[in-house]
């Protein structure tokens, strides 16, 4: 065991090193909402990579209000049958538990729906990063074809003829209903959905009796082997981009590869973004399967050995997986007093 892991302290410097050459033009790209949301909660001193979520948030609440009425509005979708909350079921750790959502008459989208929760905390948005901020990541469900299906026209014809939209616009917004308004409204309210007090954060907050010792040597083995090289910060990842299968091909020998599978590269059409991804946040991982962009591990167990594999280049046994997603079920946090299910 000893030597496996000296071994993989190498593999864990080139998985680094790679998140940093993939990192370092987008750091910046925090949206400042976010970092003044949680900046008073980090502590500098600290040698822990992963930080607590914040108990509370400085939202404004009639904002809050709008944008969940908005976020359930199946209405402004083409033929009114889907919503935000479609995909991103809140009842659901914010996502549909499938493998591939359904938009507008039953099609099937091309990738596996991220949750909506902690949302606000993450540099960038989708699977590919394309979006920079919860406002420009409204444009992408409301007008895709596969999803909602609808247009801004469609959308602002419909707010404007429903008085209690009108006022509740004119009340918050100068301009009224816009797109920028209703974007504005729709991401703050998603910059609510975060889920404080998993007990992880309490355990980082000086509980230690939070988590168990099984929990704790998971969490240990979980940064021991690098996982924390990828999954850090407030929200254990969302932070970065990293490609799937730094250390051995992920997608080798497939036949099936999708354009989904491509990653960046499909925005920046530069080879060294093949396969390269936003890393996901693991808050509320153990409720949000299936898992990996495409869906292909049904379960936390199967996802924990493709990473170990692919990402550390590390063979982990069935009982190390076990340590692992035991300190991973620590990271479910509450929404609304309650913890999610």
């Amino acid at each position: 065991m000893k030597a496996r892991y000296q071994w993989l302290a190498g593999a864990t410097l080139i998985a680094f090193l790679a998140g940093l050459s993939l990192f370092q033009n987008d750091w910046r790209q925090v949206p400042p909402r976010a970092l003044a949301a949680f900046a008073p909660e980090l502590d500098s001193s600290t040698s822990e990579p992963l930080s607590p979520l914040p108990v509370a948030l400085q939202l404004d609440t009639r904002k809050v209000a709008l944008g969940e009425r908005l976020f359930h509005e199946a209405r402004l979708s083409k033929d009114g049958t889907i919503a935000c909350a479609s995909c991103h079921n809140l009842k659901t750790g914010g996502v549909d538990r499938m493998p591939r959502s359904k938009g507008v008459g039953g099609q099937l989208g091309g990738i596996n729906a991220p949750t909506v929760f902690n949302s606000g905390f993450n540099y960038r948005q989708f699977w590919d990063g394309r979006a920079r901020t919860l406002e420009d990541q409204v444009d992408g469900p409301l007008q895709h074809p596969l999803e909602m299906a609808g247009t801004w026209h469609q959308a602002l014809d419909l707010l404007e003829s429903d008085p209690h939209y009108r006022a509740e616009f004119d009340a918050l917004y100068r301009d009224g209903i816009t797109p920028a308004s209703v974007k504005d409204a729709i991401a703050t309210f998603e910059r609510s959905l975060f889920t404080p007090n998993s007990r992880f954060d309490l355990f980082l907050r000086g509980n230690t009796a939070a988590m168990s010792d099984f929990e704790l040597s998971g969490y240990r083995l979980f940064k021991q082997i690098g996982c924390t090289s990828c999954h850090q910060g407030v929200n254990i990842g969302g932070n970065m981009v990293q490609k799937l299968g730094i250390i051995e091909n992920y997608f080798a020998g497939r036949s099936d590869l999708t354009e989904a599978d491509q990653g960046r590269f499909n925005i920046t059409r530069q080879e060294e973004d093949r396969y390269v991804f936003r890393v996901p946040s693991l808050r509320n991982v153990a409720v949000t399967a299936p898992y990996l962009h495409d869906a292909s591990a049904p379960t936390l167990e199967e996802a924990v050995r493709i990473m170990a594999r692919y990402q550390l280049g590390l063979d982990l046994g069935t009982a190390d997986i076990a340590r692992i997603t035991a300190f991973l079920g620590t990271l479910t946090g509450e929404y609304k007093g309650g913890l999610l299910q």
